[in-house]
């Protein structure tokens, strides 16, 4: 019976390694070895760990597809657009309020069709003959019932084979509509090799058909746009609550809670701000070369990151009011919550962690679990590239491999008119000689400590072995993995949806994440659970031969 009280791991990493690759065939040992990282916390150098490649077949891989990353995770949230799967009915519907989006259509006039969930339900038939009619049928009914400002198109599996052009079936009724913008996404499931594809594929897209549409400036000062926030659970809202006491004016967030017109007025920001390197990072680099945004990077996630990155935002808009108004905010929101965290921390200092969640998560989390006491001993990606780990300086390294080339990469260029870069040359020497980095993430490993281990692409089986041998006391991942975990007597969160939790982003969000770790890793439920077979081990049987 494995549980979270039993004696602790052995301590070296390297025979916690060697355990793991046991069980694999020599030829998949040696690729696998090269995704499993034994953080050597070098001085200069941050070690080097093989990612965004193929899951090597038969392996149970807790990754999603690139229909998952462009539908589910980037277009998912938004809240007046209607989003249509065109493939079987079961695509749609796992896409479908899977991550706990939140929104708010409050305003008068606002729309909200995220309780939908639009497909053109594709049967045998349609395989066979094709479903670009049912296409056109199912956009012109969405038209029809919702008239919206625009419909997006998202191909799956199926669709991708037998030959349906989305595109054409999206141009031609955009055409006749007149009224609404239809684009379509050819992000079938199969096209890349984790749903870090989908992302990309949705970034180009929006950005082509989306971004730039609206001029109107909108009112407020100091303009920005959050990317790569999701609004899982409301962490949208805590953080736009932040801002607007700060006086910050969000345009656009990317995509929690967001609207056609957010996304149409993106480019009219001063500033960007990116949560989520891995998923959004394409759009913040075509947002600076063609329209002269900057963007730097943020986390929300945590109370001293929260008041790091608003000071971060502050630094680049260098206004003594702004800068004021931040001061006053922090010192205002965060004694309460460090009162929060001295109480839960007594309880929760010196338990351990472990983090295998999406692109950025399973570095900003280790935030909190650091403001409670807590060690990660072992974090990875699903989907991440060299970049998220390592930092973006070994970007002019990597090597373009067939599936990366299989995403289409969009050629930008400065905006003859609307190009308009938000400070010279001089002004942002003078922000990052002040230590403001502008266009850089320096990635997960080198924040971790020296000994923790760095998984890429973490497996069933993996992940099993891991609480085995690490035996931590609470592991985080998502909903593939949650079951299967606890069965093994340790407390499982979910950080990709919160199970029913949340907000944890913002000052408030921190207290609200004390609160339910300091509930999990201190209910002794736990070590009270096993599964029926170690109960009763042996079946018993009576046979009778006739």
């Amino acid at each position: 019976m494995i549980s979270a009280h039993d004696n602790k791991a052995p301590a070296d990493p390297a025979v916690i390694k060697e355990k793991i690759l046991q069980k694999y065939p020599p030829k998949v040992a040696r690729k696998r070895a090269k995704q499993i990282l034994i953080n050597e916390a070098l001085e200069n150098e941050t070690p080097e760990i093989t990612a965004n490649v193929r899951t090597i077949p038969g392996i149970i891989t807790m990754r999603g597809c690139t229909y998952a990353g462009c539908k589910g995770v980037i277009m998912g949230p938004t809240r007046d657009i209607v989003n249509i799967t065109h493939g079987p009915i079961g695509c749609g519907f796992y896409s479908w309020l899977t991550r706990r989006n939140q929104t708010d259509a409050s305003a008068d006039g606002a729309e909200n069709y995220m309780t939908y969930c639009f497909s053109t339900d594709m049967q045998d038939k349609d395989i066979i003959f094709g479903g670009e009619k049912k296409l056109e049928a199912a956009i012109q009914e969405a038209y029809d019932l919702f008239h919206p400002k625009g419909i997006c198109i998202f191909a799956t599996c199926p669709v991708g084979l037998i030959g349906d052009d989305i595109h054409a079936v999206a141009a031609k009724m955009k055409e006749r509509l007149g009224d609404c913008n239809v684009f379509a996404f050819s992000c079938e499931g199969y096209k890349g090799v984790s749903q870090s594809a989908g992302h990309h594929i949705a970034n180009n897209q929006v950005f082509r058909h989306l971004v730039g549409l609206n001029d109107e400036q909108k009112p407020g000062e100091y303009k920005i746009n959050l990317l790569g926030e999701y609004n899982i659970g409301g962490d949208g809202f805590e953080i736009d609550r932040i801002f607007k006491k700060c006086g910050i004016t969000n345009i656009a967030t990317f995509s929690g809670n967001s609207s056609y017109d957010q996304f149409a007025s993106a480019h009219t920001a001063d500033l960007n701000a990116v949560m989520c390197h891995r998923s959004i990072n394409y759009v913040a680099d075509m947002l600076e070369v063609k329209y002269g945004v900057p963007w730097v990077k943020v986390n929300f996630i945590g109370a001293q990151s929260t008041a790091k990155s608003l000071r971060k935002i502050a630094r680049y808009f260098d206004d003594p009011v702004l800068t004021e108004r931040v001061e006053a905010v922090i010192a205002e929101e965060l004694p309460p919550v460090m009162e929060e965290a001295a109480k839960v921390r007594p309880r929760t200092e010196g338990k351990t962690a472990m983090l295998f969640v999406g692109g950025s998560r399973a570095h900003h989390y280790q935030e909190l679990f650091k403001e409670l006491g807590m060690k990660t001993v072992s974090a990875g990606y699903e989907f991440a590239h060299r970049d998220d780990y390592e930092g973006r300086h070994v970007l002019p390294g990597l090597k373009v491999d067939a599936d990366s080339r299989n995403i289409e990469e969009i050629e930008v260029n400065p905006d003859e008119t609307r190009f308009n870069p938000r400070k010279s040359e001089e002004e942002l020497a003078a922000l990052e000689e002040s230590g403001l980095a502008f266009k850089e993430y320096d990635g997960m490993i080198p924040d971790m400590e020296k000994g923790t281990m760095v998984i890429d692409d973490l497996n069933q089986y993996e992940a099993e072995k891991m609480v085995e041998l690490l035996k931590p006391d609470i592991f985080c991942a998502g909903i593939k993995e949650k079951f299967s975990i606890q069965k093994l007597g340790i407390p499982m969160k979910q950080l990709h949806s919160y199970d029913s939790g949340g907000p944890y982003a913002g000052f408030k969000g921190a207290v609200n994440f004390y609160h339910e770790i300091d509930r999990l890793v201190n209910s002794k439920v736990w070590g009270y659970l096993k599964a029926p077979w170690q109960e009763n081990p042996e079946l018993s049987a009576t046979y009778v031969w006739e």
